[in-house]
């Protein structure tokens, strides 16, 4: 007899819905997108999504810098130029020596090189995608102790964050669903 794996049951047409939660926690231009569009798809899928902005993840929500996220090569083992293999075929990818990122304008090529590539792809900036995510019936909420660190107000944020709210009642809201960190 062989046995079935576990398999959690999230519900079907009949029962509930699916529910999952993202706390985004940076606020980097590579660290935005992963919750945005796990988010974005999880409404296409019928889930209830909720997404929890905490400390850097604030920049996200916050209209003073939403549209300026940065990304940096400084720390990202991973970084690696893509783009070398259509400038140079058969060079594939090169991984980028750490030392370069704390170079003067490293910051701004790597956040303009991402930048490019999203829009190259039709991936919709982070405003945009808050907006796609709220008419979608998803819930943006921010997290008070951040918002009271920062100095942050709800006036200060997307018109689409619901409320400013505590990690507690984030872990009431979150009851039932698969919660993601970012």
């Amino acid at each position: 007899m062989s046995e079935t794996p576990f398999v959690p049951d999230f519900g079907t047409s009949d029962g509930p819905t699916r529910k999952m939660c993202f706390i985004c926690s940076k606020g980097n231009l590579d660290m935005a997108y992963p919750a945005l569009i796990m988010g974005n798809a999880a409404l296409g899928e019928g889930c209830e999504v909720h997404i929890f902005f905490t400390f850097w993840g604030f920049d996200i929500i916050n209209t003073a810098t939403w549209d300026k996220l940065k990304f940096t090569m400084t720390g990202n083992t991973a970084m690696h130029m893509p783009q070398l293999d259509k400038i140079r075929p058969g060079l594939g990818s090169m991984s980028m020596p750490q030392p370069l990122g704390v170079l003067p304008g490293m910051t701004a090529a790597a956040t303009a090189m991402m930048r490019n590539q999203l829009k190259d792809l039709g991936i919709p900036t982070v405003p945009e995608m808050l907006e796609q995510i709220t008419e979608a019936g998803g819930h943006l909420w921010g997290c008070k102790l951040s918002a009271d660190m920062m100095g942050l107000t709800k006036d200060d944020l997307y018109d689409g964050v619901e409320d400013i709210i505590s990690a507690s009642d984030f872990i009431e809201l979150s009851e039932g669903a698969q919660v993601i960190f970012i």
